[in-house]
């Protein structure tokens, strides 16, 4: 489900034109492929009773779950001086984020409108625009609360999961020969 889900947000980013960096994009659509041939490996585990596709499903949900876990506790832990850091070095560091978000925010500049730079924005025409940062920066903590809940929900699912799969794993299969596990 979490799986289809990126896909789908990433799908509607592009056609929608909120972004249009392929990079960012290509990573989630790959990140939600990864996770749906995870969740196949870990259905056709159970269904089969494969005891050795099972325990792979079990110890890469283990591994997920632990940096999505780690992600989530990161998420929630920033203050507002490290949100802000982390927003320069993201705008500092690409062009094509820094277009997109101009042009959906209709702001200039990080924290300060130069009128000699080059800019997407409607703004920049009339000369009238303001600095992105504060405007992010009302965003950001909002957004940073919101995955990090949803990522700490999804990460307990996970661990559920890990629990359920070593406890399914263990299990004889119903339609084996009885007499095998003497």
């Amino acid at each position: 489900l979490v799986s289809l889900l990126l896909i789908g947000i990433a799908a509607w980013g592009i056609g929608f034109g909120l972004v249009s960096s392929f990079k960012v994009v290509g990573v989630i659509i790959a990140v939600g492929i990864f996770l749906f041939l995870i969740a196949l490996v870990g259905l056709i585990g159970a269904v089969k009773h494969h005891q050795v596709l099972l325990f792979f499903y079990m110890i890469i949900l283990l591994l997920v779950f632990i940096v999505q876990f780690s992600v989530s506790c990161a998420c929630l832990a920033l203050n507002k001086e490290q949100q802000s850091e982390l927003l320069e070095v993201g705008w500092n560091n690409t062009d094509s984020a820094r277009a997109d978000i101009e042009r959906n925010l209709n702001c200039c500049g990080f924290r300060v409108f130069d009128p000699s730079e080059t800019c997407s924005s409607d703004c920049f025409r009339s000369r009238q625009c303001q600095p992105c940062a504060p405007i992010i920066e009302e965003y950001s903590g909002m957004v940073l609360r919101f995955v990090g809940g949803i990522g700490l929900f999804f990460s307990f699912t996970e661990i559920l999961g890990v629990w359920l799969t070593y406890r399914y794993r263990n299990q004889k299969d119903p339609r084996a020969n009885p007499s095998a596990f003497l």
